[in-house]
């Protein structure tokens, strides 16, 4: 009896002992862990700047999940200190090789020239949209330091009739998911889509609506060379047109009047008061805009369309500016 009560004892005292680490690795896994509603509001509360455990990026969506949501998963780090890196001559030619090529129907050809500036061509569909689209983007964007040169997504399912360009995501808010849902909506559209906020890099080096020297540039100049119109989104403040809800204008060009008249057309039909800087003056008519100059100098109509808060930030308004917005492609697909 006494050798029983002595292991007793020692089995009870090593299984309190055990109870106490359990308790401790419980309570420290709670303090660290928490629920996953827990968890999803520490993300949520850092912002866009989140990153998972080991310092990579958040997981995107799959490539069937929904263009708007693969557009916004990659821009919504942008932020002025987001990192940029100016392509040289060599890198711009390349890429706007590599689309030609895809534009031509060139796709291996296409995939071995964009693979010399680590550049790669995935097919992302868009299961709800019914739509597949090759995507042009950075072989790997969990860089330090990223490029920042952007990316184009291609309609498969339709010929390119018509261009959508996003210069400003994420400083021009919501600008990148009006472009993404545009292409969803409307046949044979080109998104070209800059890679990093306005600010970032040195000086105005990665605002590519005003340089020379980008990808962004270099590929709307390959789209201008073909022939295919464009339309360039950007966001206004609400103090820039306090009379307007939309400032709508063909650059430097009047190739696009009738089609910018029937987009204002649209817009007024939901709504929307637009200024017509073709017809009257209107602020941010965007006259030095290098990719409307470009248009201008090959005859190729193209609209710049500044939109108010208003319609960038609620989704009704998101919708019917998209809405309107197919007008104008649908008149490019039966011009060309």
């Amino acid at each position: 009896m006494k050798i029983f009560r002595t292991r007793s004892s020692a089995i009870t005292r090593r299984l309190g002992v055990l109870g106490l680490v359990t308790a401790a690795v419980l309570s420290l896994a709670q303090c660290t862990s928490g629920s996953s509603d827990d968890r999803e509001k520490r993300r949520s509360d850092k912002g866009p700047s989140a990153t998972t455990p080991g310092g990579g990026s958040p997981r995107g969506p799959r490539p069937d999940e929904g263009l708007t949501a693969l557009v916004t998963t990659y821009t919504e780090g942008f932020h002025e200190d987001s990192g940029y890196r100016r392509p040289s001559r060599t890198d711009r030619r390349a890429v706007a090789a590599g689309v030609a090529l895809l534009l031509d129907g060139r796709r291996p050809q296409a995939e071995r020239r964009l693979a010399d500036v680590d550049l790669a061509v995935h097919t992302v569909t868009d299961k709800a949209a019914g739509r597949r689209y090759a995507e042009i983007a950075d072989r790997s964007e969990n860089a330090a330091a990223p490029r920042g040169w952007g990316r184009v997504y291609i309609d498969l399912d339709a010929p390119a009739r018509w261009s959508v360009q996003v210069p400003h995501p994420v400083a021009d808010r919501n600008t990148e998911r009006l472009g993404a849902e545009l292409m969803r909506r409307s046949p044979g559209g080109v998104l070209v889509l800059a890679g990093a906020h306005r600010d970032a890099g040195r000086g105005d080096e990665a605002d590519v609506a005003h340089r020379g020297d980008t990808v962004f540039d270099a590929v709307c100049d390959e789209l201008v060379r073909r022939g295919l119109p464009g339309v360039q989104l950007h966001g206004m403040a609400d103090d820039s047109a306090p009379d307007h809800d939309v400032v709508a204008s063909t650059g430097r060009g009047r190739e696009a009047v009738d089609e910018g008249r029937d987009l204002a057309d649209a817009l007024r039909e939901r709504g929307y008061d637009v200024c017509r800087a073709w017809a009257r003056s209107c602020p941010l008519a965007g006259r030095s805009n290098l990719q409307g100059r470009a248009a201008a100098s090959h005859d190729v109509p193209f609209l710049h369309v500044e939109f108010g808060p208003r319609i960038r930030e609620h989704d009704d308004d998101a919708r019917a500016a998209v809405t309107a917005l197919t007008h104008l492609t649908r008149t490019w697909r039966r011009a060309a």
